[in-house]
């Protein structure tokens, strides 16, 4: 009989509490140390061990080099291999220097000569842009302001890049395109200047200009809005008209032409306006009277509104679903619907121009604008905001300016006003 030898492995229970990650980082069943370093290895989790090998080690001496950059000889020493002895200065080629142009007594006199400069102040300018790399600040404070004028520092940039200029297109090829810099003297000026005014602002100026800032953009906040509602105002204003020429035209065509005219020509209503109702194309026995069911985008308020013009206008809430029925009725509720829209928009201008008007008033008394007459015009012979209010440019921008937002409570009479204007029968329209 083969006896199998059974290999007996001691294993370690993970305490209770302890999470699987962290047993594993303290002990494994290899008996391995707690790892050291990330290791790539296959093995799991193991220190690093360095792999030294049995060659000799490259010998390093102990030797002097020179630097390309300075100019007095000057000799230093430092540690380098010895493969390397005699070789150049390994970082002497971050040694880059400004290439500044040099010109001869004749290109000075014939091209370069200026009555504010002198050939030796020139000369001691281009002498101090080689030494400091055109550092203008330090070849400003390098300057002898004793010997010669007392420059700025725009003064030197100015004379220094207009001389570049001049000897590049002196020394040009004909034909090449020229990169030639230039410097303007004057709007750097204007920069610092701005630049020390910027900080030497008190706290007070600085709190005004935020506040400002803040103004500005609730005034472009309000702009917006005013934009949005007449561009909606617009959209309802040509869906009203839109709908009475297509009514117009409906009433004018033969019965036998409707249905034709109905699926080639389909005027361009916004969909904001009226009642949107659903098509129902699909295949399956529908009702008509879930034609009549209004569409859920419409709101309550619309609906309850829609049932009160219906009880006054003497309209069943629920007729007869016959095909004609269905059609007069679901065009009667969207022409209602329009109606609706049309009130709460008008009751809304109605309102703004009223508020308008207050301000404008509030500023006359302050003195700021002059008063309005009570025919509603302008002393000058403007007319008045409340009669033609497209004409005053200058007024609406002042208007916008002082104008403060809608408290919650003039928004709540706002709307409640604009709500019972629109609750009135058709027969009350203004």
């Amino acid at each position: 009989k083969k006896s199998k030898k059974s290999s007996e492995t001691l294993t370690f229970k993970r305490p209770e509490g302890m999470h699987r990650e962290v047993y594993a980082l303290l002990y494994s069943d290899k008996k391995d140390a707690p790892p050291l370093l990330p290791s790539d290895t296959t093995q799991g989790y193991r220190t690093v061990k360095a792999k030294l090998g049995s060659k000799k080690v490259r010998p390093w001496k102990w030797m002097p080099f020179t630097n390309p950059a300075r100019k007095d000889g000057a000799m230093f020493y430092h540690w380098r291999r010895a493969a390397e002895e005699g070789k150049d200065y390994p970082f002497a080629r971050f040694n880059k220097t400004v290439q500044v142009p040099v010109y001869s007594e004749q290109e000075y006199q014939m091209y370069l000569h200026d009555d504010a400069w002198t050939k030796a102040e020139t000369d001691h300018l281009f002498d101090l842009a080689r030494r400091f790399d055109l550092r203008f600040v330090v070849i400003h404070d390098r300057y002898d302001h004793q010997q010669f004028k007392k420059r700025s520092v725009e003064d030197l940039k100015e004379r220094y890049y207009h001389i570049c200029a001049k000897l590049a297109n002196i020394r040009a090829a004909p034909g090449t395109d020229l990169k030639i810099p230039v410097f303007d003297a004057g709007h750097e000026r204007r920069r610092k200047e701005q630049l020390e005014r910027l900080y030497n602002r008190t706290p007070e100026q600085v709190a005004e200009e935020e506040y400002l800032i803040q103004e500005l953009r609730k005034i472009e906040t309000r702009k917006k809005e005013r934009e949005k509602r007449t561009q909606d105002l617009q959209k309802l204003i040509t869906a009203a008209d839109t709908t009475t020429e297509q009514r117009r035209a409906e009433r004018k065509a033969p019965k036998k032409k409707l249905p034709q005219k109905k699926e080639t020509e389909k005027p361009a209503v916004p969909e904001t306006a009226g009642i949107k109702f659903p098509d129902f194309k699909s295949a399956g026995v529908t009702l008509r009277s879930q034609r009549m069911k209004l569409p859920s985008s419409v709101g309550q308020k619309k609906i309850k509104a829609l049932e009160q013009m219906l009880m006054e206008l003497g309209v069943d809430l629920n007729p007869m679903p016959t095909e004609e029925i269905v059609q007069m009725f679901n065009e009667l509720r969207s022409d209602l619907v329009l109606l609706y829209e049309l009130k709460q928009a008008f009751a809304n201008c109605e309102y703004e121009l009223q508020m308008l008007r207050h301000r404008y008033e509030a500023l006359a008394k302050a003195g700021s604008i002059g008063p309005l007459s009570a025919e509603g015009t302008h002393p000058d012979g403007q007319a008045g905001l409340g009669i033609e209010e497209g004409k005053g440019d200058a007024k609406e921008q002042i208007i916008d300016v002082v104008g403060a937002p809608l408290t919650p409570n003039s928004v709540r009479r706002k709307v409640g006003g604009a709500e019972q204007g629109a609750l009135r029968s058709p027969t009350q329209m203004p």
